[in-house]
């Protein structure tokens, strides 16, 4: 298969042919924030609104000065929970080795960043609307064609919907019956889900409605309303769709659950026998590279 690349630039080009000179030295951390550029363009045009446009929580991503070329696809990275942008660290730090530009690489905040309040996330209408919004924006921005999409633990559930689009139901207050509208499916190239709990965790079948992360309705139950639907289709997330999962996965890998983590209809995957829920998502960032770039498993 070949690259896609954005409608703005030349094709790109393998990374062992990209001299090092263009590598862009990138540094991620809890204290990084969208580039200038970027701030103000969502400000201007309709996704302020957004949390993750307001400038006080750990992102990353933009173009250095208005009108920058951008040489790839743009790459967009979706935390778990109780995470940040800044969980993204390790892949956007080698990615920028590879001769990737700030302005090609994009991670937002949502939710919570405090463990202690992992229990009380889901999958809801806010973090629905926001994945698909910062999804939509970042498009919309570069003027890409494509972009693709890296998710990690409950960020991959998050936007395995937020790219089907369609009808939703948030059983708290605040949420309800809403509408995301038609599927971004022609807007991804590659998808990789990474420690994804697709089809539930095991832990969460024992507490069930006590928590809102473990609910019926829009939790992580092996039998949720939300994980039920999300799998009934597939082939949505993109053009080519790639699982990363661990057979040592403290948090998905075990009991029931153990098989959770590959994408239905997927077109590979890459399994590890070491590291863990972490260490599956910062330990590939080579396979996650050669994913997005060569649409190959290495």
């Amino acid at each position: 298969m070949t690259q896609r690349i954005t409608a703005r630039t030349a094709p790109t080009t393998t990374s062992a042919a990209r001299s090092t000179s263009e590598a862009a030295q990138v540094e991620v951390s809890k204290a990084s924030r969208f580039s200038s550029d970027f701030k103000s363009w969502l400000q201007e045009n309709g996704y302020g609104h957004f949390d993750f446009a307001k400038g006080d929580v750990p992102s990353f991503g933009g173009r250095a000065q208005p009108g920058e070329k951008l040489a790839r696809e743009p790459v967009i990275f979706i935390h778990g929970n109780a995470d940040s942008a800044a969980g993204w660290e390790k892949s956007i730090e080698h990615f920028a080795t590879q001769g990737y530009q700030p302005s090609e690489m994009y991670a937002m905040t949502w939710g919570p960043q405090n463990p202690l309040l992992a229990s009380q996330q889901h999958h809801s209408r806010k973090y629905e609307e926001e994945v698909r919004g910062f999804i939509q924006a970042v498009k919309e921005y570069t003027g890409a064609e494509k972009v693709d999409v890296i998710g990690h633990s409950m960020g991959v559930t998050l936007a395995r919907k937020a790219i089907q689009g369609g009808d939703g139901f948030d059983p708290y207050p605040g949420g309800g019956h809403y509408d995301l509208g038609a599927p971004l499916t022609g807007s991804v190239d590659t998808f990789v889900g990474i420690a994804g709990a697709n089809q539930g965790l095991a832990s969460c079948a024992f507490t069930g409605d006590l928590l809102p992360t473990s609910n019926r309705q829009t939790g992580l139950h092996p039998q949720s309303k939300f994980l039920e639907e999300l799998n009934e289709e597939t082939g949505f997330e993109g053009d080519n769709v790639y699982s990363i999962w661990s057979n040592s996965d403290q948090v998905v890998g075990v009991g029931l659950a153990q098989y959770t983590s590959p994408i239905p209809g997927q077109d590979g995957q890459k399994v590890y026998n070491t590291y863990g829920h972490m260490g599956s998502r910062d330990l590939s960032v080579e396979t996650q590279l050669s994913m997005i770039e060569e649409h190959k498993v290495r």
